[in-house]
């Protein structure tokens, strides 16, 4: 099997779909890529929002919307709900319960610093979850009470969590004490959570990116859907492997 011809012919059967004349909406994306489409709410009016929704809705019967106005997220509830299940806060998604969600043979771990960092990571998790992942989630374990960290890390580990996503804002120091810690890969989201530069985010990045725990790979401020993406990735061909070995006997 050439995987480059199968995408070549995938690409070449994709039809994107037009949401009116102001949006296109990638349907094959997860059969493509294994990630979601992704609706990002900010800018998008309600008429463009719902087309786009119905779109993915129709084909897969799940759609993200990413960062809804607590306006325009409450005439996704009304609209939705109680037909699908409509999951999240900051993020949403909502999720026709008659169609089931991808399964992989795989685990992510979701931390975060901070009560604050939840957002961002909920986005990450809504991604992975979409993607087909178990979750074990730990909150509120930064390093500011470090002894809290170590108890779900524990778990996580015993667990054999293949992928382990950080969020932290302020100083950012959480991901790279994880990934001095563990043997599994981390991905680390630096939130615009705190004080001055903390509060844009840029000591939280530049903290990960000068970490000295190899190990540890970093997506852009508040991309939490960019994160969810990159370990649900990892995930996926830690899934393939390990049902292609359990295929050959091994």
């Amino acid at each position: 099997m050439d995987p480059f011809a199968d995408l070549i012919a995938s690409l070449s059967t994709d039809r994107d779909e037009h949401a009116g004349q102001l949006a296109r909406v990638d349907l094959h994306r997860q059969s493509r890529k294994g990630v979601p489409e992704v609706i990002y709410a900010p800018g998008k009016n309600l008429e463009v929002i719902f087309r786009s929704m119905e779109e993915l809705l129709s084909h897969s019967g799940r759609v993200i919307v990413s960062r809804p106005s607590p306006e325009i997220r409450g005439e996704i509830i009304a609209r939705y709900n109680p037909r699908y299940h409509v999951i999240g806060n900051w993020s949403v998604a909502v999720e026709d319960p008659n169609i089931p969600l991808p399964v992989l043979d795989a685990t992510v771990g979701i931390i975060t610093a901070g009560s604050s960092d939840w957002p961002i990571a909920e986005e990450a998790q809504l991604v992975v979850r979409h993607m087909g992942c178990k979750i074990i989630e730990a909150r509120d374990v930064g390093v500011a009470g470090i002894h809290r960290l170590f108890p779900p890390l524990r778990e996580m580990l015993g667990q054999g969590v293949d992928v382990i996503i950080v969020v932290a804002g302020m100083d950012g120091a959480l991901p790279s004490v994880v990934s001095g810690l563990v043997d599994v890969p981390v991905v680390g989201i630096p939130t615009s959570t705190g004080y001055g530069a903390g509060g844009q985010g840029w000591g939280a990045l530049l903290s990960m990116l000068q970490t000295c725990a190899p190990g540890l790979s970093v997506v852009n401020i508040d991309n939490g859907i960019g994160g969810g993406a990159v370990a649900g990735m990892i995930a996926r061909q830690v899934s393939k492997a390990r049902r292609a070995n359990s295929s050959n006997g091994k």
